[in-house]
């Protein structure tokens, strides 16, 4: 199904990233990203800092959704586009450009150009937690925004997440907008698949330097999660909807 006034449905999406840009929900983490945007890490001492919370991007036509734990403190905390600017962004936005939904395989800030295809990337929690752990009142908080944005993007047959915190939130949003969500809860795994009616789930490590810096997760076990998204027959069926 695609959307029968596109100018509406930008519209609705514009209105929602404004609404996640706005969030001060949650005490701890606008403290914890405004300080880290105040005081910057050396090597960025020269560039403003995003220091809010961070939208979803990529094609409303996505027929993938990939979805990530939260923004890096000194990566998308400061270029304000999700996966931008750091590490794990990298490996992603690398082999993204490999499987053909990115335009450019480097990603360094909002108005870089680079532009997704057939896409969607977002993240659970929206603003940069201390230690990369969001608290379950924070996911709470946040657990509407990723509800809407999944409403915003009625062409998705494939929801890829990065990691186990992000797979856990995927299946519980699905219960919010209507998914079959097995029972007993699939597992998350490198390469585990789900389905839950109207998409499929695939998950992935995620690519953080704790995972590729060590071997976990490698460039062709990365590669290999977007072929098995393609190759889904879910994603099949979104070509003639």
């Amino acid at each position: 199904m695609s959307q029968t006034d596109p100018l509406a449905g930008q519209a609705a999406i514009e209105a929602h990233e404004a609404e996640v840009v706005a969030c001060r929900a949650c005490p701890r983490l606008v403290a914890w990203r405004e300080n880290v945007a105040a005081t910057k890490r050396a090597a960025f001492a020269q560039q403003d800092y995003w220091g809010r919370p961070v939208p979803g991007f990529g094609d409303p036509d996505a027929w993938l959704l990939i979805v990530g734990l939260a923004p890096g403190a000194h990566g998308s905390n400061r270029t304000g586009r999700m996966f931008t600017g750091d590490r794990s962004g990298e490996w992603l936005f690398a082999s993204l450009h490999r499987a053909g939904f990115a335009s450019t395989p480097v990603a360094t800030a909002r108005d870089d150009g680079l532009e997704l295809m057939g896409a969607w990337l977002t993240a659970a929690v929206r603003c940069a937690p201390p230690a990369n752990k969001p608290a379950p009142d924070e996911w709470a908080a946040c657990r509407p925004f990723l509800a809407r944005e999944v409403a915003l993007l009625p062409r998705v047959r494939v929801v890829v997440a990065l990691g186990a915190f992000a797979w856990q939130k995927v299946l519980d949003v699905g219960r919010d907008v209507g998914w079959a969500v097995p029972r007993p809860v699939p597992r998350f795994g490198h390469g585990a698949s789900a389905d839950l009616g109207a998409v499929a789930l695939v998950g992935s490590y995620h690519p953080s330097q704790q995972n590729t810096f060590t071997g976990k997760l490698t460039e062709p076990m990365l590669d290999a999660v977007w072929a098995a998204a393609k190759g889904h027959p879910r994603a099949a069926r979104s070509a003639t909807e």
